[in-house]
């Protein structure tokens, strides 16, 4: 097998740890491509394992990122989305729950190296020395922090799997309320405890705190109907993304992405809206 053939076999999966790592499908893409040129410029002969050696190329590239953009993401305006994943749901390499918005959030909480550690060791299935050799520290130092990591992570991941019928009725009965400005049909259909987070980076309007409970959330939808500013949908495609059924919407100022998260009892437990126009350009793409 060529060495570009060996590369482009992992770049999927490196492609998901960046992703993981970073929280964007453009930077991951990038990563993933500068581990192309390193691979370029390395020596085969001294690469005994190309899986790992490419393992701790986009690893380390994602912790500079991760550095050298702490400033920016400190002075972010608004709460902070992933970059919304469009999601293949039919690739057998995808778990849902390991890129559910909740779960990428419960990541960013992480500092780099816990995050780090956390992804190699749980999500891709690493020992302790791969880890320790990765992140160039010794194991007791990566079970500490994979200890810390869990301990964060814990409550972050869906404790249950909603059918997917269930879940198709329960959205689109809230969009129907919505797209009628049912303000009281859409509170019967929110969970008491339900969170709403929308990311407009400052350049789109959007809340500038999460809204919790249903009373904060129904407070901010109806301030948009009363404004004229709720739903004024053109244009809206059914998509899976990050692991929970959604939108992409388009309104008078763009493209945006919605995705739902349900709970037990059948109700929206979650909404996360991205507006931000940096982290769409890609939203069509895997």
């Amino acid at each position: 097998m060529s060495t570009a053939a060996t590369f482009e076999g992992e770049r999927p999966r490196l492609t998901r740890l960046a992703y993981r790592m970073l929280g964007s499908v453009a930077e991951a893409e990038d990563v993933a491509q500068d581990a192309w040129l390193r691979w370029g410029c390395a020596d085969p002969a001294t690469i005994i394992d190309p899986a790992a050696w490419l393992t701790r190329v986009v690893t380390r590239l994602c912790l500079d990122r991760l550095r050298a953009e702490r400033a920016r993401r400190e002075a972010y305006i608004g709460p902070w989305l992933p970059e919304p994943l469009i999601e293949d749901a039919g690739d057998p390499a995808l778990r849902a729950e390991d890129v559910s918005v909740a779960f990428l959030l419960a990541l960013q909480r992480l500092s780099p190296l816990e995050r780090a550690a956390f992804l190699l060791h749980d999500v891709f299935d690493q020992d302790y020395a791969a880890v320790a050799r990765t992140l160039d520290r010794g194991e007791v130092a990566c079970r500490r922090l994979l200890s810390r990591a869990r301990a964060h992570i814990r409550d972050a991941r869906p404790r249950f799997v909603v059918p997917a019928d269930q879940a198709a009725r329960l959205i689109g009965a809230f969009l129907a309320a919505a797209a009628n400005n049912d303000a009281s049909g859409m509170a019967a259909l929110l969970a008491e405890d339900c969170l709403l987070i929308s990311d407009g980076g400052g350049k789109r309007s959007a809340a500038l705190r999460p809204m919790v409970g249903r009373e904060d959330v129904m407070r901010l939808i109806e301030g948009l109907i009363w404004r004229g500013k709720a739903f004024a949908i053109t244009d809206a495609r059914s998509a899976r993304i990050n692991g929970a059924p959604g939108f992409v919407l388009t309104d008078p100022e763009g493209v945006q992405t919605v995705a739902f998260e349900a709970d037990a009892d059948g109700r929206v437990a979650a909404i996360y809206i991205v507006r931000n126009p940096e982290k769409l350009q890609g939203c069509a793409l895997r």
